[in-house]
């Protein structure tokens, strides 16, 4: 994440971006604005945006505000039972934006969830666990404020399709800029594609998806999220990164679902799909989404030292610390399906080793070195990618760093080494991620007393994010038959 925009054009861009922060103020700007539909978004445990839409008349300045909308949480991934299905939504005034996708005038709102009966908030609410992390952080007196950078790497195609049945299984994903398409009749094919692992920074012709990211990144401005820079990214066949400017955590978390919203939307609108999967291609580079964070006391960045490795406290290095020692853990929770460990491979940029660097790109925690400005310093934890859940691995990642400073976790010597490199010899003594999603799952299930701290996660949070883990997505992709093994054993 470098950072481009100076504090005077980020003055500017939310000047360009200014809605309403209270239900005095969205009356008055529904009128003036005269929108007509108002979108209630809120977020499922697994990490995708859900809504619903009423009149904009019917916004009233109190009974939806105190009282909320009820809504089936039975029908949410994650959320409530059949018996136990009424909820409440109550939407946050701070997050009125126009909606940047709908053909009707729509202000759209994100909103938190609320138990009908007890009154209090939804403990399973994604939304909920990002607030009580930062009131948590509070509460130690380490630091008042984290930041958070995110960056969030996709795929755009121009066709997908895929099926799966008790006797077959298939996928096909085709961009006009894959490599693998170079003898393709295309009347005329003019070539210009990216070659494997050649697409970083190409100018056009090779990238034929500037325009699509500009307007991303201009309708992002429009709804108050600031783009520091957007580039082609390395893989072949359409992969792109579009990377966002720094905020607190849950505001982050609110930024990274408006963020892939707006791309999935308006790569549908040019005839041409979106992915956040992490590997959709193989023997190519997958989409990561490296979190760049530090925590700060009022305005001093306390991961700053001049004196230190790479410029870092002595408190940066153990916040590192807790993040290395419980990453195997945290990768439940950040890298959290079975395609990320497709992704986290050697040979592929992938951080599998669980060391800290700084500079090199081979290493789970990198520092980066753009500028000594004591601002500036941050450090990049590279294992997540953006199917996760931003609210619940931002949070995990903060947990995990605040349990390193609490213990003074050691995270060990720097390795400014290729890691990809090392002999077997060298190699010994440096941990790995999990393999598998059952892998990290297990060490979840065998780590997680850090995130219980200050009641922020919970075991109940705990405990269902395994079970849907292991039932709804490793399981069934460990009992079903891979098309490779057709090519392997068919035969046999």
């Amino acid at each position: 994440m470098t950072t481009l925009v100076t504090e005077k054009d980020h003055d500017q861009e939310m000047k360009d971006a200014t809605f309403p922060t209270t239900p005095q103020e969205i009356k008055r700007f529904i009128e003036k604005n005269k929108i007509q539909v108002v979108d209630f978004k809120f977020n499922d445990l697994p990490g995708m945006w859900q809504h619903f839409s009423i009149p904009a008349s019917d916004l009233t300045e109190g009974s939806v505000w105190e009282e909320g909308i009820g809504f089936d949480g039975s029908s949410i991934r994650g959320f409530k039972k059949i018996q136990e299905s009424d909820m409440i939504l109550k939407p946050d005034p701070t997050s009125a934006v126009v909606d940047p996708i709908y053909q009707h005038p729509t202000l759209s709102l994100i909103c938190d969830i609320y138990d009908p009966v007890t009154k209090e908030p939804y403990t399973r609410n994604p939304r909920y666990i990002a607030k009580k992390a930062e009131e948590y952080l509070v509460k130690t007196k380490i630091a008042n404020m984290s930041y958070w950078g995110p960056e969030a790497e996709f795929f755009i195609f121009d066709d997908v399709h895929f099926s799966q049945s008790e006797n077959q299984a298939h996928y096909f994903v085709d961009s006009v800029e894959g490599s693998w398409n170079t003898g393709r009749s295309e009347n005329p094919n003019l070539g210009y594609k990216p070659r494997y692992k050649e697409g970083y920074f190409p100018v056009p012709p090779h990238d034929t998806l500037q325009d699509i990211r500009s307007e991303i990144m201009l309708t992002l401005r429009k709804v108050g999220v600031p783009v520091e820079v957007h580039h082609h990214e390395v893989a072949s066949g359409g992969q792109c990164e579009i990377d966002i400017r720094y905020a607190p955590l849950t505001k982050m978390a609110d930024n990274l679902l408006m963020y892939k919203y707006v791309i999935k939307n308006i790569a549908r609108r040019h005839g041409k799909v979106a992915t956040f999967m992490p590997k959709p291609i193989f023997k190519d580079n997958g989409s990561g989404m490296h979190v760049h964070q530090s925590l700060w006391k009022d305005s001093t960045n306390l991961f700053y030292d001049g004196k230190g490795y790479a410029l870092i406290s002595d408190l940066c290095k153990w916040y590192i610390g807790g993040l290395l020692k419980h990453a195997p853990a945290l990768c439940a929770i950040i890298a959290p399906t079975t395609n990320s460990y497709k992704r986290l491979v050697p040979g592929y940029e992938a951080p599998v080793n669980l060391v800290y660097s700084a500079r090199n790109r081979s290493a789970a925690c990198r520092i980066p070195m753009y500028s000594s400005n004591p601002k500036a310093k941050r450090i990049e934890f590279r294992t997540p990618d953006p199917s996760c859940n931003p609210y619940l691995a931002f949070s995990a990642l903060l947990m995990a760093g605040l349990d390193g400073i609490q213990n003074k976790i050691d995270p060990g010597q720097a390795v400014d080494k290729n890691l990809y490199d090392l002999s077997p010899e060298q190699k010994q003594g440096i941990k790995s991620v999990p393999s598998s999603l059952d892998e990290a799952l297990n060490n979840l299930e065998a780590d997680h007393e850090f995130l219980l701290k200050g009641d922020v996660f919970t075991k109940d949070v705990i405990e269902t994010w395994i079970q849907y883990k292991r039932e709804c997505e490793a399981d069934p992709v460990r009992l079903r038959p891979h098309p490779h093994e057709f090519h392997l054993y068919f035969d046999i």
